[in-house]
């Protein structure tokens, strides 16, 4: 973590740092922090701030205060989990019903319904869509 750089100097620690493996995320609210803004994995616009450093950040901080930035990240984590946890169900899903429907067990005297499948396939939807909603209880 990085504070109170010279203007001239954050484009390259941000470079600099990027170059050695790093992730690397720009906070900043005004002109000099546009191209490091830019630069940057990510960028972290304080919304108080210049009109350049808003337009150069992927993400502006309604609030203003640079604390929030922390949650940013837990958010995105959540979100990162709850998207894997819906491929995976969605997934699973198609890779199991579908064929079934398709008749591919048919000789074993397995065979799902295109009715049902079409059921399964609505509750698969509504799965994902509560488990999405779920985020919302997130403490972050």
């Amino acid at each position: 973590m990085f504070a109170e750089v010279l203007p001239k100097d954050k484009v390259s620690k941000v470079q600099e740092l990027q170059h050695a493996g790093e992730r690397v995320g720009m906070v900043g609210d005004g002109v000099n922090d546009a191209p490091a803004l830019v630069s940057a994995d990510v960028g972290v616009a304080i919304g108080a701030g210049t009109e350049v450093a808003v337009e150069a950040g992927d993400i502006v901080l309604v609030r203003s205060d640079p604390r929030d930035v922390p949650r940013i990240v837990r958010l995105s984590r959540a979100s990162y989990r709850k998207m894997v946890q819906n491929l995976w169900w969605a997934a699973g899903y198609n890779v199991v019903a579908i064929p079934l429907a398709a008749g591919v067990l048919a000789r074993q005297g397995i065979v799902l319904s295109p009715a049902i499948g079409a059921v399964l396939m609505s509750l698969s939807t509504v799965i994902v869509a509560v488990n999405a909603q779920l985020l919302r209880r997130e403490t972050i």
